[in-house]
C-alpha cells in the first residue's frame, strides 16, 4: 500500500467526468488499497479516485473510523437510484480543497447501486454523515467540486 499524492482544485481530472470501471483485477484491488491508506493519512472520511489523479468512477468512504471502529466501504461504478426530497444544509471540507469549508444541501438519505472488488452487485441506503460522504464523493466522479455545490464559509 502507499499513499498517493492528491489533486487539488485546478486540477482538470477533478473537473472530468469519470469512465465506469471495466475490468476487477489486483490493479483494481492495488488502487483501492492506495485510496484508502491515502484517505486515513490525510486525514479524511471519503475519498474518490479522481482525487488522486484516476479517472476511474470509484470511491472509499469511513464515516466510522475517526469516532468508532474503522468501517471502510468500497463503492465501484455506483449509481444514485432514489434520494429523499427532504434535504439538509451541513458543513463538508474536502481534500482537493484543503482549508476552507462550505455549506452544502444533500438529501437526508440515499439509495446506490455498486459493484464491489469482485464485480458483484450491491445496493444499500445510507443516512445521515453516511449519505452526505457517499453524495459528496458522487459528485467527484462526476467532475462536481463542492464549490459548485455549496456556500463557503
Amino acid at each position: 500500500m502507499a499513499v498517493r499524492a492528491l489533486r487539488f482544485e485546478g486540477d482538470p481530472v477533478l473537473l472530468a467526468t469519470a469512465a465506469p470501471v471495466q475490468q476487477f483485477n489486483e490493479e483494481l484491488a492495488g488502487l483501492v488499497r492506495d485510496m484508502f491508506e491515502t484517505m486515513y493519512a490525510a486525514p479524511g472520511r471519503g475519498l474518490a479516485a479522481p482525487q488522486v489523479g484516476v479517472s476511474k468512477r470509484i470511491f472509499v468512504v469511513d464515516t466510522d473510523w475517526k469516532d468508532a471502529e474503522p468501517a471502510p466501504m468500497i463503492f465501484i461504478n455506483p449509481e444514485i437510484i432514489n434520494r429523499s426530497e427532504a434535504e439538509a444544509v451541513g458543513t463538508e471540507a474536502c481534500l482537493s480543497i484543503p482549508g476552507k469549508s462550505f455549506d452544502v444541501s444533500r438529501p437526508l438519505w440515499v439509495e446506490l447501486s455498486w459493484q464491489d472488488l469482485d464485480g458483484a452487485a450491491h445496493h444499500g441506503r445510507f443516512e445521515g454523515m453516511q449519505a452526505i460522504c457517499v453524495c459528496h464523493e458522487f459528485d467527484h466522479l462526476n467532475g462536481v467540486l463542492v464549490t459548485q455545490t455549496g456556500v463557503q464559509q
